[in-house]
C-alpha cells in the first residue's frame, strides 16, 4: 500500500476536528512546566501551566476544555489554547443570560471615563449611571462583585454593556411582589425602622415599607412616634392589613399583645380603689392612666368634696400619682370615670345631724353678690343669706353695705338645699325684729319723719326706722293730680308724713304726706 493510502486511512481514523472548534480534552501528562493534553486526534497538545487560573490543581486525568487552533504545527502537534476556549463559554453564557434575562457576576476591574470596568467572563462596560446606589464610593467599587444586568451586547465587536441599577431595581420589585403575595392579616413580620413622622413611622420590611401609623404604636397615651422607635431600630409588627393594588401594608406594634381594656371591669370593678399617673389636663377634668392603655377621666366636679375647683391643675399635675375610685366602665368605648373626692367621705352626709334647720351657726363670708352672700361654714360645707335675709327691711338692700369679705357672720339654718349641697341662712332672724314694738311706739295720726327706700307706680315706700317701712300711696301725696311719684319723690328723700293707718301683725303701715285726717278708706 502506498504511504498516500497509508496516510489517508489514518486521517479517516481519527475524528474530524476544525481550527476554531471547542473541544473537550484530558491531561494525560505533566512534565515541568508542560501539561500534555490528549483531545481524541492523531497528536497531543501542550498548553503551559501558566495558562490555568490555578496551576496546583492540575492533575493528569482532569478534563478540561480548549480551542484548537490548529490541527498541527512544525512538530507535528495540535495548537491548543486554553484561554480562548474560556473566553467562547463565557461570550455564550453571556449571551444566553442576554436572551432570558438572567442576571450575571461581575467583578469591578477598574474605572475609567464614564464609568468601570468589569470582568463577567469577558470584559464589559458599567456606565457610572448604572449603579444602583448614588451615595456608592466609585473607587470604592473596584474589586467588588456585583450582580448586573445585561443591556446591551455587540457579537461582532465584542461589547457588552451592563447595569447593577436594574438588577437592584427588578430584585426590589421581585421582592415587592413576593411580598405582597405572602402577606396576611395578622401574620407577624421583622423590619426596621426607616423614616418617623408625626403621624407614624415607616417600616421596611425588605422590598416595600408599611406604614405603623401612631394610633397602633402603643395601647398607651404618646404624643410623638419617637417616643417609642428610633431611625434603624430592628422591629417585629403586626400586619393589619394589606392592599395589593395600591401596595398599601397597614402595620401594627400594640397588637402584638393583649387589649388591657378585655380584662379591665375584672381589674377595675366599680367602686374599687386604684393609683395612677396624671397623663393629661383639661378644663373639665383631668386623665389619669392606671396602667399602659387603660385611662380614667376624673371630672372636675370629682376632685374635691371641700373646696371650689376652676381647673384640675389647683388638685393635682402632669406626672402627679393620685388615688381615685372607679366609679363607672364604659367598655365598648374604652372609657372609664373615676373619683378622686369618694376616697374620702362625703362632708355633706352629716349636714343633717350636725346643721339641723333652726341650729344656729357661725362662718366667713368668702363670696358677696348683688343678692345674696356666701358663708363657709366649715371646709366643703357652704351657707347662702339671701338679701332678704341679712336684716330686717322691706326695701332693697345691697349686701356689700352690710357685711365684708373675711367677716365672720352668725345666722340661723332655715333650710338644706341638697340639690346645691349648701345650708339655707338667715342672719336678721337672729337680730330683735323692730315689728315686735311698732304697736307700742306708733299709732295712728303720729306725725314722723322718713327715708324713701322705694319708689314704685302706686307710690312709695318710706322707712320711719330700721326695718320699719309703710307706704306712701301716690293719692296720699301732696299733688292730687300727678300719675307719676317719681315726679315728686326720689329714692332717699327725707320727708314728713303721717300714720294713717296700722296693723303690727301684717307688718304694714299706712303713710300720708297730707296729714292724718287724709286717710282714705
Amino acid at each position: 500500500m502506498e504511504r498516500e493510502e497509508l496516510n489517508k486511512l489514518l486521517e479517516e481514523s481519527v475524528p474530524r476536528i476544525k481550527e476554531g472548534q471547542v473541544v473537550k480534552g484530558k491531561v494525560v501528562k505533566i512534565i515541568g512546566n508542560e501539561v500534555l493534553v490528549e483531545i481524541g486526534y492523531k497528536s497531543e497538545g501542550i498548553l503551559s501551566l501558566n495558562d490555568f487560573e490555578n496551576p496546583e490543581e492540575v492533575k493528569v486525568g482532569h478534563e478540561i476544555d480548549v480551542l484548537v487552533e490548529s490541527r498541527e504545527n512544525v512538530e507535528g502537534r495540535v495548537v491548543l489554547s486554553l484561554e480562548k476556549a474560556d473566553l467562547i463559554k463565557h461570550w455564550e453564557r453571556l449571551q444566553k443570560a442576554y436572551r432570558d434575562s438572567e442576571p450575571v457576576k461581575g467583578k469591578v476591574v477598574k474605572k475609567i471615563k464614564g464609568g468601570f470596568v468589569v470582568d463577567a467572563g469577558v470584559p464589559a462596560f458599567l456606565p457610572s449611571s448604572q449603579i444602583a446606589a448614588e451615595d456608592i464610593n466609585s473607587r470604592a467599587l473596584v474589586g467588588e462583585e456585583l450582580t448586573l444586568k445585561i443591556i446591551k451586547m455587540t457579537q461582532w465587536r465584542r461589547n457588552v454593556v451592563v447595569s447593577h441599577k436594574m438588577f437592584v431595581e427588578e430584585e426590589k420589585e421581585r421582592k415587592k411582589q413576593d411580598l405582597l403575595s405572602s402577606l396576611e392579616a395578622g401574620a407577624l413580620i421583622k423590619g426596621k425602622v426607616k423614616n418617623i413622622t408625626d403621624f407614624g413611622a415607616f417600616i421596611d420590611l425588605g422590598g416595600l415599607d408599611g406604614l405603623l401609623h401612631i394610633s397602633d404604636i402603643s395601647w398607651g397615651r404618646i404624643s410623638h412616634p419617637s417616643e417609642v422607635l428610633v431611625v434603624g431600630q430592628d422591629i417585629e409588627v403586626m400586619v393589619l392589613d394589606v392592599d395589593k393594588s395600591k401596595e398599601r401594608i397597614s402595620l401594627g406594634l400594640k397588637q402584638k399583645t393583649p387589649n388591657p381594656w378585655e380584662e379591665v371591669e375584672k381589674k377595675y370593678p366599680p367602686g374599687s380603689r386604684v393609683k395612677g399617673r396624671v397623663v393629661n389636663l383639661t378644663h373639665y377634668g383631668l386623665f389619669v392612666e392606671l396602667e399602659e392603655g387603660v385611662e380614667g377621666l376624673v371630672h372636675i366636679s370629682e376632685l374635691s368634696w371641700r373646696k371650689r375647683i376652676t381647673h384640675p391643675s389647683q388638685v393635682a399635675g402632669m406626672g402627679d400619682i393620685v388615688e381615685a375610685v372607679v366609679l363607672s366602665i364604659d367598655k365598648e368605648n374604652k372609657k372609664m370615670a373615676l373619683s378622686i373626692k369618694q376616697i374620702e367621705p362625703d362632708p355633706w352626709l352629716q349636714v343633717k345631724e350636725k346643721y339641723s334647720i333652726g341650729s344656729i351657726l357661725e362662718g366667713k363670708v368668702k363670696g358677696i353678690t348683688e343678692h345674696a352672700i356666701y358663708i363657709e361654714v366649715e371646709d366643703g360645707i357652704e351657707g347662702i343669706i339671701s338679701a332678704h335675709e341679712l336684716v330686717w327691711s322691706q326695701g332693697q338692700v345691697d349686701p356689700k353695705k352690710i357685711v365684708k369679705k373675711g367677716e365672720s357672720v352668725q345666722a340661723i339654718v332655715t333650710d338644706l338645699d341638697e340639690e346645691n349641697r349648701r345650708l339655707v341662712l338667715s342672719r336678721k332672724q337672729l337680730l330683735p325684729d323692730p315689728w315686735e314694738n311698732v304697736g307700742k311706739k306708733y299709732s295712728v295720726g303720729m306725725e314722723l319723719e322718713g327715708t324713701v327706700t322705694k319708689i314704685t307706680d302706686f307710690g312709695a315706700f318710706v322707712e320711719v326706722e330700721e326695718g320699719v317701712e309703710g307706704l306712701l300711696h301716690i293719692s296720699q301725696m301732696v299733688d292730687d293730680k300727678t300719675k307719676n311719684p317719681r315726679e315728686i319723690l326720689s329714692v332717699g328723700d327725707k320727708v314728713k308724713v303721717w300714720i294713717v293707718r296700722l296693723s303690727p301683725e301684717a307688718r304694714r303701715m299706712g303713710l300720708s304726706m297730707k296729714g292724718p285726717e287724709k286717710e282714705v278708706e
